[in-house]
This record gives structure tokens, sequence and C-alpha cells, in this order.
């Protein structure tokens, strides 16, 4: 008997007190849409909660009829002085020169987190979170890293316009290679 995918009732933006009393949901579910050990989870939660300090947060998650969380998706107003700011600039310094890094890491809404439980997926439900996590942000870009390689999450980001700004680029602690997708606001 093949499982019954989730279906998704609703979409929710979520605040930060929100988040925090799901956060073990929330990252269960990372940790599930992303194949990483079960110890993740509790590595990546202070940074998380850290996220929902900076500037312009915002999250989005995507329920299930028994209030599940089927996905979800946050990010922020990206600035000098982040780690992923300042890993990101330095990978764009060295390959394509300041002024492009410049160009880029102005103004953008950094996409932290995108994810969508397996049996969900290619279901439209990350468009959705994207679509509606992008809306009516101010900034005039958006930027995200993924791990390379063929996948859903690269055929959604292409789809709907982003563009290659950084490939191949390992972040410090982290051997798998990434790319860096970018794209104008609004989506």
């Amino acid at each position: 008997m093949t499982a019954v995918p989730p279906r998704v009732e609703r979409f929710v933006d979520l605040n930060q007190d929100e988040l925090r009393t799901r956060l073990p949901e929330a990252l269960s579910l990372y940790v599930t849409a992303m194949r990483y050990p079960l110890g993740t989870a509790e590595q990546r939660a202070p940074m998380w909660l850290a996220h929902m300090l900076r500037a312009d947060w915002r999250c989005v998650a995507a329920l299930d009829p028994d209030d599940t969380m089927v996905g979800i998706a946050y990010g922020y107003r990206g600035a000098k002085g982040q780690w992923w700011h300042e890993q990101v600039r330095r990978g764009v310094v060295e390959r394509s020169g300041p002024e492009f890094a410049d160009r880029w890491l102005d103004d953008y809404f950094e996409l932290t987190e995108v994810h969508v439980r397996p049996a969900a997926q290619g279901r439209g439900v990350g468009e959705d979170l994207l679509r509606r996590l992008l809306a009516d942000v101010r900034s005039s870009k958006v930027l995200l890293s993924t791990p390379e390689g063929p996948s859903r999450a690269w055929r959604l980001y292409y789809r709907l316009g982003f563009t290659d700004v950084l490939r191949d680029y390992r972040f410090t602690g982290d051997p798998r290679p990434f790319g860096v997708l970018g794209r104008s606001l609004p989506l």
C-alpha cells in the first residue's frame, strides 16, 4: 500500500514566538528534507533562533489538515558582518571581482531555509512557500545557497528566474559544493 502524500490545507505566516514553539517540528522537517543525521537539529536550533532576531525576518509554513508542518521557509535582510554574507562575498570577489559582489550583496533578502517533506515534494508546495515568503519583501534582490547537483530545488529556482551568482563554492566547515543563486524582486 502506498502512503498518501500530505495535503496542504493552509499556509501561515509564523511570528518569532510561533516558530519558537514549533521549532522541534520545523527542525525535524529540515533534517528529513535535507537527509541530515538526527543530531543536526540540535546543532541548528541556536542558529535558527538567532536568525529570528535579524532585520526583516519572516517565516511561512505549510500545514496539513492535522496542523502538521509540511513545509517551511524563512529568511531576512542580509547584511555585512553576517556569516553567510561574508562567506559569499569572499567567494564572489575571488571569482568575479568586487564590483560584481557589490551589485549582488547590496540590498538583498537572504532566503535562508526552504524545506518540504519529501512525500509532499513535486506538488508546488515549495513554490507556494517561496512566493508567499517573498511577497512584499522590501529588498531589491533575493539570494540563496543550495547544495550543487540536480534536484527539484534547482529546477524550481531556475523556473522562478534565479540565476547563477557563484557556483561550486565550499562554505567554511562544509565539504560539499554549493551554488549561490539570485534574482531581482519582486518575484
